[in-house]
């Protein structure tokens, strides 16, 4: 495998503790969705991120269409993902935390100058600069170097679509087998081995043991994931195991 030049994080749970303030806005209105359609099913925070985690809020309104069997006009569908922007953004200039070790390893990258950094998100780019600004690492992603599959591309869409990880590499000047994607979640995962992108599967977002450990599994078994990061202090050995794969 070629030395590894890029590093390219998701954000959502791989940079930044966001998507329990995110998904609490989703639940909210896609019930009040489900509700003026006339269906029954309601959704918790927490099953809205089980269900749609890795994906942004206008992918979700599309499954939650299809799986309840109702259609919105694309003239609702953008308020909705207006809304759910506004609210979300709200919470995360509130609220938000950086993952354990991220702002750390994020000082020591920069300083020792090996790898160039970029975030690669499936979420909205106004939610991550917000996201990355409220915990202060936007400094260590300047302009050019923060892709949103939502709005950097000429077509919008989320991962699991591989898209806006060929367009960030394209942009980078780097190629897939010369990067390495940091992702916790299957659709992210699966976003950047469809890419040809080396995987490392981030887990230590996740609280309970239980979900740790399904989650390892998924990342490492379901989507191939090289290596398995706990904790960003991790990261210098789990890169070397990449570039020894």
């Amino acid at each position: 495998m070629p030395a590894i030049t890029h590093i390219l994080f998701d954000c959502d749970n791989t940079l930044v503790l966001s998507e329990h303030i995110a998904f609490a806005a989703c639940a909210e209105l896609s019930n009040e969705l489900l509700e003026k359609y006339g269906k029954e099913h309601r959704y918790t925070p927490e099953a809205a991120l089980h269900e749609f985690v890795g994906k942004n809020f206008r992918t979700m309104l599309g499954e939650v269409q299809q799986k309840h069997d109702f259609t919105m006009p694309p003239e609702e569908i953008d308020a909705y993902v207006a809304r759910e922007l506004g609210v979300v953004i709200a919470g995360l200039r509130a609220n938000a935390k950086p993952c354990a070790g991220v702002p750390e390893t994020l000082a020591r990258l920069q300083k020792e100058g090996k790898y160039k950094l970029a975030v690669v998100s499936s979420s909205a780019l106004p939610r991550v600069e917000a996201s990355i600004e409220a915990v202060q690492i936007n400094h260590y992603f300047p302009s050019g170097t923060v892709f949103s599959a939502m709005n950097s591309l000429p077509v919008p869409t989320s991962k699991p679509d591989p898209a806006v990880y060929l367009f960030a590499c394209e942009k980078l000047s780097t190629t897939p087998g010369a990067s390495v994607a940091i992702e916790d979640s299957r659709s992210g995962a699966t976003a950047a081995r469809r890419a040809g992108i080396p995987l490392v599967g981030y887990v230590g977002c996740y609280d309970e043991a239980e979900e740790r450990e399904r989650m390892r599994k998924i990342l490492s078994e379901d989507c191939g994931a090289i290596a398995i990061l706990e904790h960003f202090d991790q990261l210098d050995e789990v890169l070397k195991q990449v570039e020894a794969a």
